[in-house]
């Protein structure tokens, strides 16, 4: 069973303590690579139906080595590449509409997203939690919801491992795993150029792609997408207003004029690329080293903040009650005024909205195998700094209400894994690998409030209310192991546990806070806190295969999601260190499936049942009463439910493809007393029996759903290609997704309802037998549903919500040609 302990340091400005533990860390680590190291081969992408029908087998790396998807005792989803040029899947975002279990919501600050799988996930509004989907690209774990930014170009596949994942791919798995794999380069020269036009945000997308060997030895592919909206998907509909402050240091009150924006958003400019080099001198060793970039500028942060929910009856917005609340695609908020332009921090001198993020990475793996053991080595680092300004009361509300906030984050991660993996033929192999993780991240926020100022402060903090500076550094050390027995030949039992030590150094403090605040917020008085824990995630599974077409597992499973601190809170007269620090989360469960291949290979059926129990679950809330954002840890959360997915490829019909799923998942919270949600009274349950939640009035949320846990979703989709003329075939495709009704906000609150939906994407294509020439027509959400991915109390009107919206309906025209 899953197990920690967490240390955390009283209040002390010198936060440097926890550095003498990286000598340990280092000295522990070489320790251990001297007795370890890893191992698994390349990727193989999930293959697409044979020409003349029926099924093709599909290759995962559930658990860090090439297998078959019908003999892996996971619950897995894969996307091949041809899946995702069909939908032109080029983010998370866009893959999510094709897996209905998973849920993303964009939100502007804290993390940046709400990443939910099978009812788990994690508040977007602290940049100190980490994801419950852990998102791994070629191998390496990116942690932060900022992920959502990433432009994944050049995918080769996407494997989407629903339930705790720990043992194979660490901590912060407790969901599910989201694992890409970017392609690799050819044997022989290809090449590829795309243009595209969306309709909807009038944006134009261009993308080259070079493939092919240097020499008999090295190979190099490239890849470079770039784009630009001429408009965006959600209109504008701001209203003028103006912002008056008051000098605390000359009792003078100034009016400032805040236009509304009036462009669609987000606006967005994106260029994103990729070099791959792959060297094989000898059939045993292959190395690889990716490097990637990617910029990706929007003129609003908050572009999908929607308030499509009002505590008013009469449907008015309690902050501006010229705003209606409704579920249609429009914002509503303004640019800084003229004078607080370019004077705030991060700021722009045109008083301009935006959000600018920036990425690299490089990663290095090397592969060698002997007769019996593969070795690889996977070392990477990668970094990425988001900077933001906002107008985040969101609904153009006035006086004193206006808020223009800024934000600049940078995040550093740099880890190094070997693993080994034997391969004999005989009933015992073994796995074991060791991983050694180092992170930073560096938190800066900026906001004007309650419409005051200070002439005699510094210029940038003349229109402040607050100026704050966070800071993590982390630092993780894990070895795990792995024993699979093949107890008969066709009976294979295996059991493995993750030892996970982990350390966080933290601080947040106000390096000004103005003088009318002082008394609320306080002023460079730092809050600390040193946090170690350690973990041991077991996992234990039996397979069946009682044919070669049919696979029967249970599993016993576990995982651990790394606790940390909250970067983006406040220190108000009350906190300490407890209201920002926060403990791991975990989870243990039970899982049992089967999979069969039937019908002379033409259908494919998979079934699984889980239940599992979430303890300690992270969640982030606004505390009205000491007006601080807390992250905690409370209650807990469980989940279980059965998961059916088919695909059919009839021989008698080459090129048709039906496939779909039905899911039923109850994700209930099992003891949870949690802060009230906003405008929530006694009568519904606010404070009664003398409930109370860090000092605040609270509410029992004991057995009522967890956020963006629908009971049922499920999916049906058919496609068909066949040649048309001589030399030219042509294809469609057409899938639906549904989702039952569910509550977005984690406190169950009841106007943030999403209602049940069904949503329609569609393709047709155009091309040559040889594959040269292609047109296509892709379309997404052509139902143009509202589909709300998370929510939050607004600000200043707690009793209204603001829903983080997915996209409008989409049609893109696009043209490829390959030589």
């Amino acid at each position: 069973m899953a197990d920690s302990r967490r240390r955390t340091a009283a209040p002390n400005p010198d936060h440097n303590n926890g550095r003498d533990r990286v000598k340990t860390f280092r000295s522990r680590y070489l320790a251990m690579l001297a007795a370890s190291a890893v191992a698994f081969p390349v990727t193989a992408a999930a293959q697409d139906a044979p020409a003349q029908g029926g099924l093709s087998d599909i290759v995962v790396t559930a658990r860090r080595k090439v297998e078959n998807m019908q003999d892996v005792p996971v619950a897995v989803t894969a996307i091949s590449a041809a899946q995702i040029q069909k939908y032109d899947m080029t983010n998370l975002e866009k893959i999510s509409t094709q897996t209905p279990q998973f849920t993303i919501g964009r939100a502007s600050n804290g993390s940046g997203a709400q990443l939910t799988l099978r009812g788990i996930g994690s508040s977007a509004s602290s940049i100190g939690i980490e994801q419950s989907v852990a998102v791994i690209l070629d191998g390496v774990y990116y942690g932060q919801g900022r992920v959502i930014n990433e432009g994944f170009l050049d995918l080769g596949s996407v494997e989407m491992l629903k339930g705790p994942q720990a043992l194979f791919f660490g901590k912060n798995a407790t969901a599910g795993v989201i694992s890409l794999k970017s392609a690799d380069p050819t044997t022989h020269a290809e090449y590829m150029a795309r243009v595209g036009y969306e309709m909807k945000a009038r944006e134009v997308v261009g993308e080259v792609m070079a493939s092919g060997p240097l020499s008999d030895t090295l190979g190099i592919r490239v890849a470079l997408r770039g784009s630009k909206m001429f408009g965006g998907y959600f209109a504008n509909g701001g209203l003028n207003k103006t912002y008056s402050t008051f000098d605390v240091a000359t009792g003078i009150t100034t009016p400032h004029f805040a236009p509304a924006l009036t462009s669609d958003n987000p606006g967005a400019r994106a260029l994103i690329g990729r070099v791959t080099l792959q060297y094989k001198p000898t059939s045993r060793l292959t190395m690889t080293l990716r490097a990637n970039a990617s910029m990706d500028d929007n003129d609003n942060n908050s572009w999908n903040y929607v308030p499509y929910a009002c505590g008013n009856p009469n449907g008015t917005f309690g902050a501006n009650p010229s705003i209606r609340c409704a579920k249609t695609f429009t914002v509503y908020q303004n640019y800084f005024p003229a004078d607080l332009a370019g004077a705030n921090p991060f700021s722009r001198a045109d008083g301009s909205l935006y959000n600018q993020y920036r990425s690299w990475a490089i990663t290095g793996q090397v592969d060698y195998s002997l007769d019996h053991l593969n070795l690889t080595l996977i070392t990477n680092y990668n970094k990425n700094v988001n900077q933001w300004a906002c107008d985040c009361t969101i609904v153009s509300a006035a006086d004193p209400l206006s808020a223009p906030s800024t934000e600049h984050s940078v995040y550093n991660a740099f880890s190094t894994e070997f693993r080994a993996q034997t391969k004999f033929d005989a009933p015992v192999n073994l796995m074991w690998g060791v991983l050694y993780q180092s992170t930073k991240r560096n938190h800066t926020q900026s906001g004007s409030f309650g419409g005051i100022s200070d002439s005699s402060a510094p210029a940038a903090y003349k229109y402040l209310g607050y100026y704050k500076r966070s800071e993590t550094d982390g630092e993780t050390i894990t070895t795990y192991g792995q024993v699979e027995w093949k107890i008969v030949p066709n009976v294979t039992a295996a059991a493995g546990v993750r030892y996970t030590h982990e350390t966080k150094d933290s601080y947040l403090t106000h390096p000004y806070i103005n003088l009318a605040l002082q008394g609320l917020f306080l002023q460079n008085r730092p809050v600390v806190a040193n946090q170690a824990w350690d973990n041991w995630s077991p996992e234990a599974t039996l397979t069946w295969k009682p044919t070669r077409d049919l696979t029967l597992y249970a599993a016993y499973k576990t995982a651990y999601k790394s606790g940390g601190f909250s970067n983006s809170g406040f220190v108000s007269a009350t906190t300490v260190a407890s209201d920002v620090a926060f403990n791991p989360e975990t989870a243990a469960g039970f899982e049992v499936g089967f999979k069969s291949t039937l019908m002379d290979r033409q259908l494919r059926l998979n079934i699984a049942l889980y239940s599992y129990l979430y303890k300690d679950l992270q969640v982030d809330f606004f505390n009205a009463t000491t007006f601080a954002f807390i992250t905690t840890n409370a209650g807990g959360a469980r989940t279980k439910g059965v998961e059916v997915e088919f695909e059919y490829a009839p021989r008698a019909v080459a090129g048709l493809n039906v496939h779909g799923s039905v899911n039923y998942n109850r994700a209930r919270y099992t003891n949870y007393v949690a802060p009230c949600y906003g405008g929530q009274t006694v009568a519904t349950g606010c404070g009664a029996g003398g409930l109370t939640f860090h000092g605040a009035d609270a509410q029992n949320l004991s057995g009522t759903p967890t956020a963006v846990a629908p009971d049922w979703t499920g999916s049906l989709g058919i496609s068909y290609e066949a040649e048309v003329s001589r030399g030219w075939k042509s294809g469609f495709s057409i899938d639906a997704r549904y989702s039952g009704a569910y509550l977005a906000s984690a406190f169950g609150k009841p106007n943030s309802r999403q209602d049940a939906y069904v949503s329609l994407d569609a393709s047709l294509r155009l091309k040559t037998v040889d594959d040269r020439y292609e047109i296509a027509l892709i379309g997404k959400n052509i139902t143009n549903r509202f589909i709300v991915g998370g929510a939050i109390d607004a600000p200043n009107s707690a009793a209204d919500t603001l829903g983080f919206v997915n996209l409008p309906r989409t049609v893109q025209l696009q043209g490829t040609v390959r030589f």
